[in-house]
This record gives C-alpha cells, structure tokens and sequence, in this order.
C-alpha cells in the first residue's frame, strides 16, 4: 500500500466523531431513542424504589409470622396477626411495636385465671395476688405462669401426698414417704399415677378380708370373680366404693326375709318394714332391731300365757264355788234332831245326820249361814219346848 492511501484513511477516522457529533441526528438522540428503542434503566428520568423500604416490609412480616407461628400465640394474637399484615407496612409496624404487647398481657391474664381450675390452697392465693399488682407488667406475667405456679403446685402437691401417708394403705403410705423425698416431678407423677397404682394393691388387700369375713353368698361370689379377673385400679375403686354396698344389701336383704319366716308378729312386722326401706335400715334391722322385735314377741307370748293362767285359775275357783253351794242345800235340807250348828268368827261348820260337814267362810256365805243358823233357833226351840212338855207330865 502506499503511504498516500494510509495517510488518508488514518485522516478520514481521526474526523468521524467529529462529523458525528455535529449531525442532526445525533443532535435529536433523545427524541429517536424514545420512538425506537427503550430508555435505558439509568435514564435521569426514571424513579428508583428504595430498596431498603422493601426490606423492612419483608423483614416485619416475617417477624409477624413468626409471632402468630408461636405454641403461645393465641387465637386472637393470629387473628390480629393475620389482620397487620394484609392491611400494610403501617399496620405490622405497630402490631410489631405495641399491639402484640398488649395482647400478650391478655393472653397472659387469661391462661393464668385458668389455671385455678383445680388448683390448690397455694396457687389460688398466688394468682389472687398477681391480679392484685398495679400496672403489672408482661414479664411479671410471664414469670408467674412458666415459673411461680409450678412451685406453688408442687407446694400444694407436698400437702395432698402428706395427707396420703396418714390415711392412705400401707402400700400408700411407702410410696407417698418415698415421693415426698424426691423431686417436684416425683411428687406431681405420684398424684398422677402412682397413687392410684398404690392404692389398687390396697384394695386388693382390703377385698380378700373383706371376703374372709363376709359371709353372705352374693357379695363373697363378686368379689371372687373380680380378684381372679384383672382389674384395672379404677374398678377396683369403684367396687370398693360403690359396688360392694350393693351386694351387701342383697345379701342382707336374703337374710331378712330368712329370719322372718315362721316369726312372731313383731318380727315380721319390723322385718317387712326394713326391706321396704332403705340399706341402712335393713342394717340396723340385722344389727339391732331383730332383737327388739323378738323381746316384743316375747314379752307379748309371756302375757299371754299369764292371762290364761288366770282365766283357768277363774274357772277352777268358779267350779269350787258351785259345788259349795250344793253342800249346803243338803245340810240345811235334813232337818234331823241331831242336828248342830256352831258359829265362830264369821264360820261355822254344819254337820248333817249322815256325818257329813261343809265349812263356810267369809261375807259371802253370810245369807248361807244365817239360814241355818234360824234353822238351828227354831229346831232348838222346839227341843226344849218338848222337853219342858215332859217334865210338866211327869209332876202331874
């Protein structure tokens, strides 16, 4: 190539962006670039978002779902969530700043008024007293619920399981000491499950003397089936407490209607009433009232054998009378000249030409023997008045 050639082409490139520049269509640039191709991102003119809006958005957000997502949250903490969130970065801004707060102290106030449900002597008096702090804050709250109430259970715990070492069985009683030296959690499993395993090993004590002493069919037969069963603690509870008095009513029912057949009146009478009533009074029928009814029995058959005795007595008297009676009309009836009459004291005995005498005694032979004594005055009379006839004959 020649030098004139490259001299010229090295003098036409130097002048390109010159020409270029001063051309009308670069000078309208703008203006072509809007009609054909896009404005480029770092125009002047185009608006930029802040970036870091957006993250605070995002990052409450987050925060609010992770507050709703809490096993403590509640329902109305999620629902107040829920609610911050579609209503914009405003609203989860002062849910995150103030509204949860205050939510939190409800939240708080309610689960700890629940927990006196069932609560004893110490944790009631320690949530009456945490209600009673002016102005209480969400930590003091917060503190009584996951701390201060479970040493106030296990004070409470401590009570209940002490009450159990002087009531309760034997099996009772070593598990309770025992529970009492460990640990709050021993103690609290102890109210919860041991006891009951406990106690199951008593009543299956208490059932099987109960059983030896008892000796009525129905009961000693049930008792028999649940022991060689596999009761759970609970059945044998109920047996022990309910299911036994049942049967041992039916039992003491049975021995009622046995003691009254053939009875006297008041025996049955009283026994018919106790199986009328209620299962103490057909206890108390067993225990004492047989025995009462029976003395009543007694007492009426030894009154009535008295009154026989007498009213036999009476007939035995009146026919002694009666036949003394017809002694005397005989008596009086043979008017023999040997005939004599003595009267002493009110008695007298008359003795008749056969040789036969009848006493009499008392006011009421009175009409008897004063017949027979004017009897005796006139036959007398008689007597003498013959004798004297005779010695009046004899002079002449």
């Amino acid at each position: 190539m020649k030098l004139s050639r490259i001299a010229a082409a090295v003098t036409t490139a130097a002048l390109a962006p010159a020409v270029l520049l001063s051309s009308p269509a670069f000078a309208t640039g703008t203006e072509a670039a809007t009609s054909t191709n896009p404005p480029s991102s770092t125009a002047p003119d185009q608006a930029e978002p802040d970036p870091s809006g957006k993250d605070q958005q995002e990052q409450d957000r987050k925060t609010i779902l992770a507050i709703i997502a809490d096993p403590m949250a509640s329902a109305y903490m999620k629902e107040a969530g829920h609610k911050a969130i579609a209503d914009g970065p405003a609203a989860m801004r002062k849910f995150i700043e103030t509204d949860q707060h205050r939510i939190r102290l409800d939240d708080y106030r309610v689960l700890i008024a629940r927990l006196d449900h069932g609560a004893g002597p110490a944790l009631k008096e320690g949530i009456q007293k945490v209600f009673r702090i002016h102005n209480v804050t969400l930590e003091e709250l917060r503190h009584f619920y996951e701390v201060t109430q479970h040493e106030l259970r296990d004070e409470d715990n401590t009570v209940d399981i002490s009450r159990l070492v002087g009531t309760g069985g034997s099996a009772v009683r070593e598990a309770a000491k025992k529970a009492l030296k460990g640990t709050p959690a021993d103690r609290a499993d102890f109210l919860k499950t041991g006891r009951y395993l406990a106690q199951a090993s008593d009543d299956t004590v208490e059932l099987a003397r109960i059983d030896e002493a008892w000796d009525g069919p129905i009961l000693s037969e049930a008792i028999s089936k649940l022991l060689n069963g596999s009761p759970s603690p609970a059945e044998l509870r109920h047996f022990l407490e309910v299911t036994q008095h049942e049967l041992r009513d039916q039992d003491n029912s049975v021995k009622i209607a046995q003691i009254i057949d053939g009875g006297g009146p008041e025996l049955v009478k009283a026994g018919r009433a106790a199986l009328k009533g209620t299962p103490a009074d057909r206890v108390t029928f067993l225990a004492t009232g047989q025995y009462e009814a029976r003395d009543k029995d007694k007492k009426a058959q030894q009154e009535n054998d008295k009154n026989k005795d007498k009213d036999n007595s009476k007939d035995k008297d009146q026919q002694g009378q009666n036949g003394s009676g017809s002694g005397s009309g005989s008596g009086s009836g043979s008017g023999s000249g040997n005939t004599v009459v003595t009267a002493h004291g009110g008695s007298g005995t008359t003795t008749g030409g056969n040789g036969s005498s009848l006493a009499t005694t008392g006011a009421g032979d009175t009409a008897l023997i004063a017949g027979g004594a004017g009897t005796a005055l006139v036959a007398g009379a008689g007597l003498l008045l013959a004798a004297r006839m005779r010695r009046d004959g004899s002079k002449g």
